[in-house]
């Protein structure tokens, strides 16, 4: 800290420039007649990987599970193929998620949701800590449009002031700045790796035990859930008409957020007047939500076992059936289901699955006993699961929290000409 005082000392006593984001860098983002669609996706060897938020975790770009594009789209658009050193920043849907592009396992370019920042007048990686910051991702919270998917400008973006100093104190920024985030990726590696082996466990005997490979003579039928039960569309509800109190409701995207497997009180309501007009479910009822950004999210399940009935916001179906309905909310967290959405999945920006196409999943529908031993047994587990869940990330939370403290200091600067 002491070399870095030094150098503001010596370099910029005064304070330091703030430049507009667009003046020391270019901000390039798929045109929208260039767009694709999912017949422009193909299999990892036929094509280059089209980035997408989803990619973007923990400001560092994971290449597991990456989507492709035909090398034809990919040439396509020469001003957005990525190189190594550019940032790649989300302006749609998960707005401010940022990320440096260290490496790239093969060629590489961005889906519509997100933008790369190219040839920055500096150190790329000071500029990828920047838009990090709480300061940048404020700024960015005051042009995003609001609607039902999250929207940054371009030209707002290019907008944001951001500060300047010398090259030298960039350097020794990113300098001390990687150094931290070595350190406090290595504790939470630790952390989140016995975080992932107990996941990893609880999913594999999940899905073993929703298989029915093994079933020891036991009879199990197949069928489609249009033929145990009826997904009827969710309305009206929006996030505006949410009420102190009222008749208990649930916006689609809670369901991400706030609710496990099952629930059984709601954490928003809305008026009685608006609830006599809206779609409703009752005990027993699967609430699922068919639009996410991305596959692996769309279609989170929740069981609603709550007395009264609640009120369910467009973008989301009620499942009524006659079955347990943990058990069917369990089938739509594995493995099975999750290949099904993935083909019948449509959309890019946003991603959807219609009730047809949950309708014509075919699933195993034991009996009403095997049902209930299963849940018994997978709501143990994930008793156990959620118990470590509720401690490691909560210690991970604190140590980003810490890191995000030291970075944000780091960053803030005196602007120039500013007494």
């Amino acid at each position: 800290m002491k070399n870095l005082e030094t150098l503001i000392q010596e370099l910029c006593p005064d304070g330091v420039e703030f430049v507009k984001l667009g003046d020391v860098c270019e901000i390039k983002g798929r045109i929208g007649f260039r767009g694709y669609t999912r017949k422009d996706l193909v299999s990892e060897s036929e094509g280059a990987i089209t980035l997408s938020p989803s990619n973007i975790i923990n400001g560092n770009i994971v290449y597991d599970k990456c989507s492709y594009i035909s090398w034809a789209k990919y040439e396509e658009s020469p001003e957005i193929m990525a190189e190594v050193g550019d940032v790649v920043f989300t302006k749609t849907a998960s707005v401010g998620k940022t990320a440096y592009i260290e490496n790239m396992p093969k060629e590489m370019t961005i889906n519509p949701q997100l933008v790369l920042l190219k040839k920055f007048r500096g150190i790329s990686k000071y500029l990828a800590y920047i838009l990090k910051t709480t300061y940048f991702q404020n700024e960015v919270k005051k042009i995003t449009g609001v609607g039902s998917v999250p929207n940054v400008p371009q030209s707002s973006l290019a907008k944001i002031e951001i500060p300047l100093p010398p090259i030298e104190v960039q350097a020794e920024i990113v300098h001390i700045l990687d150094k931290f985030t070595s350190l406090e990726a290595e504790l939470e590696a630790e952390l989140e790796a016995e975080l992932d082996c107990r996941k990893r466990q609880y999913e594999y005997y999940r899905d073993k035990l929703l298989s029915f490979d093994n079933v020891g003579g036991q009879e199990v039928e197949w069928k489609k859930m249009s033929e145990v039960g009826t997904f009827i569309r969710g309305n009206g509800l929006q996030k505006k008409d949410f009420t102190e109190e009222g008749v208990g409701c649930i916006h689609y995207g809670q369901l991400y957020t706030h609710y496990g497997t099952s629930a059984t009180e709601t954490i928003t309501y809305c008026s009685s007047e608006l609830a006599k007009k809206l779609r409703k479910a009752a005990k027993g009822d699967i609430v699922i939500a068919t639009t996410s950004e991305n596959v692996e999210d769309v279609c989170k399940a929740v069981a609603w076992l709550g007395e009264e009935e609640i009120a369910v916001s467009g973008d989301a179906f009620i499942y009524k059936h006659t079955q347990n309905p943990k058990y069917m909310a369990y089938l739509f967290q594995t493995a099975s289901f999750f290949n099904y959405k993935k083909k019948k999945a449509t959309g890019t920006k946003v991603i959807r699955l219609t009730g047809d196409a949950m309708g014509n999943y075919l699933a195993p529908i034991p009996s009403l006993e095997e049902q209930q031993r299963i849940v018994s047994i997978l709501d143990r587990f994930e008793s156990l699961t959620t118990s470590l869940q509720s401690g490691l990330p909560a210690e991970i939370s604190a140590r980003r929290q810490q890191y995000e403290y030291y970075r944000d200091k780091l960053l803030t600067f005196k602007r120039k000409g500013v007494a």
